[in-house]
C-alpha cells in the first residue's frame, strides 16, 4: 500500500513539474482556449489524448493523499498543475502566460515613432520660419531696388548717371544712361515729400547734347522748387555730364576727377575711298541737297560744312549760356575756359566749375546739411538695379538690346552732336 502510493505521488509529482511542458513537443501554444476544458491548445488541432488534463489532476488526487501541511489543497493543485484557473475565478484577472512584455523592439518602435513625431513638428516648425524670413527679406529687397519702400524720416535721394549720356529708353548695365531714366528719377524723389535733398552721383564721359540739355532742365527745376541738388562727381564728369551738373546748387568733385570739356562736336564719316575699292555703287535719289548729308558713301560739301559748324555753334553757346547761368559766371569767363580741354577736379574748383572737393558719402552729408536735416540722414538710392534684373536679366538679352541700341546711335545717318 505505502509502495503504490509512493508511486502514484512520483507519477503526480513528475506530471506537476513538467505541466505545461508535459505535452508532446509537436504542441505549440497559440493563445486559443477550449472551451470545455479551459487551457490552450493548439490552432487549428485536436487536444493530445496523453496530455495531462488540470481537471483530470484534481479529480484523481484525493484529500487524503495530499501533504497534512497544505492549507487548501485543491487551490494548490491548482496553482501548481494548471497555466490558468477556471474562468470563474480568474474574471477580471490577467493570465500569467498572458501577461503583455514589451520587447525591445517593442520599445524601439515605440521610442522611434515619439522621436519622428517630434522631429517632425521641429521641421515644421522651422520651415515656417524660415519661409517668413525669407518671403520678408524678397519683400524688403523688391521694394528697396525699385525705389517705392523708404524710411518714414527725412531723406537723400541717390541717383546715379553714369555711363554715355543718350536720349531713349535703353536697357541699363550697357555703358549707357538714358536721360529719360535720370529724369523721372528726379521727378519721383520730388514727389517723395520726405526727400529734402538730391544727390546725382556723376561718372560720365558726356554723351549726347540732347540728352544733357534734358537732365539740365530736370535739375534746374528741383533746385527751383526747394529741394537742394549736389554733384558729386567720380572718375570723369565731362560735356554733356557737366552740363547737366551746371544748374546744380553745389558741385563736389575729387581732386583727380575729368570734369570740363565744355563744348559741342559733330562727328561724319567718309568711306566713300573704301567704297570705291571694294566696287560697291550707290545711286542717291533725293528731294534736296542737304537730304543725305552726313552719309558714309560721300564726304561733305562745301555748303554743308558751313551748315555743320553753324549748328554746332549754336548748341555749343547754348551749352555755354547754361553754364554760366548754373556757375553764377558771365558768358565771357565761361567762354574763355571753354575750349573743349579737360580738367582736373582741382583746376575746375580754381576756375569756379566746381565748389568744393570730396566724396559721395561727403556730398551726402553736405546735401543732409543744405536739406535742413540734423543729425545722420537716411540715404535711399533711386535707380540701383531692379530684383527682377539681378535674377532674370541675361547675358544674351543685353546683347542683343546693345547691339539694336548701338547701331541707332553710332550708326545713324547724321552723325552725331555731341
Amino acid at each position: 500500500m505505502s509502495d503504490d502510493r509512493s508511486d502514484k505521488d512520483k507519477k503526480e509529482n513528475v506530471e506537476y513539474h513538467l505541466y505545461p511542458y508535459s505535452y508532446d513537443e509537436d504542441i505549440k501554444y497559440t493563445g486559443e482556449e477550449d472551451n470545455e476544458s479551459g487551457h490552450t491548445i493548439p490552432n487549428g488541432e485536436k487536444e493530445p489524448s496523453e496530455a495531462v488534463s488540470w481537471k483530470k489532476d484534481t479529480e484523481d488526487v484525493s484529500k487524503d493523499t495530499l501533504p497534512e501541511n497544505s492549507h487548501n489543497a485543491e487551490d494548490n493543485i491548482k496553482e501548481k498543475t494548471s497555466p490558468i484557473d477556471h474562468k470563474a475565478e480568474l474574471k477580471g484577472k490577467e493570465r500569467p502566460y498572458q501577461k503583455s512584455h514589451k520587447g525591445p523592439d517593442s520599445l524601439h518602435k515605440e521610442t522611434t515613432a515619439k522621436g519622428s513625431s517630434g522631429r517632425k513638428w521641429q521641421y515644421i516648425a522651422a520651415f515656417v520660419v524660415l519661409f517668413f524670413i525669407i518671403a520678408a527679406s524678397f519683400a524688403v529687397i523688391y521694394h528697396t531696388f525699385n525705389g517705392e519702400l523708404y524710411p518714414s524720416n527725412e531723406k537723400v535721394a541717390v541717383i546715379y548717371v553714369q555711363g554715355t549720356l543718350v536720349t531713349g529708353n535703353v536697357p541699363g548695365g550697357l555703358g549707357y544712361v538714358s536721360s529719360e531714366e535720370v529724369s523721372d528719377n528726379i521727378r519721383r524723389a520730388l514727389r517723395d515729400k520726405s526727400v529734402k535733398a538730391i544727390v546725382l552721383r556723376v561718372n560720365s564721359g558726356g554723351g549726347s547734347s540732347t540728352a544733357g540739355e534734358e537732365v539740365y532742365t530736370e535739375v534746374k527745376r528741383a533746385s527751383q522748387s526747394g529741394v537742394p541738388v549736389i554733384i558729386s562727381m567720380g572718375d570723369v564728369a565731362a560735356s554733356a555730364a557737366y552740363h547737366i551738373s551746371a544748374p546744380a546748387d553745389l558741385i563736389v568733385a575729387n581732386p583727380s576727377t575729368m570734369t570740363g570739356s565744355i563744348g559741342t562736336i559733330w562727328i561724319f564719316q567718309d568711306l566713300s575711298d573704301y567704297y570705291e575699292e571694294e566696287g560697291v555703287k550707290f545711286y542717291i535719289a533725293k528731294s534736296g541737297e542737304f537730304k543725305d548729308m552726313g552719309g558714309t558713301w560721300r564726304g561733305l560739301s562745301d555748303d554743308e560744312k558751313e551748315y555743320a559748324n553753324r549748328v554746332v555753334t549754336e548748341v555749343y553757346q547754348n551749352f555755354v549760356e547754361n553754364v554760366a547761368d548754373g556757375r553764377e559766371l558771365s558768358i565771357g569767363e565761361v567762354t574763355e575756359i571753354s575750349d573743349g580741354r579737360i580738367y582736373t577736379g582741382r583746376e575746375a574748383k580754381e576756375l569756379g566749375l566746381v565748389d568744393e572737393m570730396g566724396n559721395l558719402y561727403y556730398a551726402i552729408d553736405r546735401a543732409a546739411e543744405i536739406g535742413g536735416i540734423e543729425g545722420a540722414p537716411s540715404v535711399v538710392y533711386m535707380n540701383r538695379p531692379t530684383l527682377a534684373s539681378l535674377l532674370f536679366g541675361s547675358d544674351s538679352e543685353h546683347d542683343i538690346h546693345a547691339e539694336d541700341f548701338l547701331r541707332y546711335y553710332e550708326e545713324n545717318p547724321y552723325g552725331q552732336i555731341r
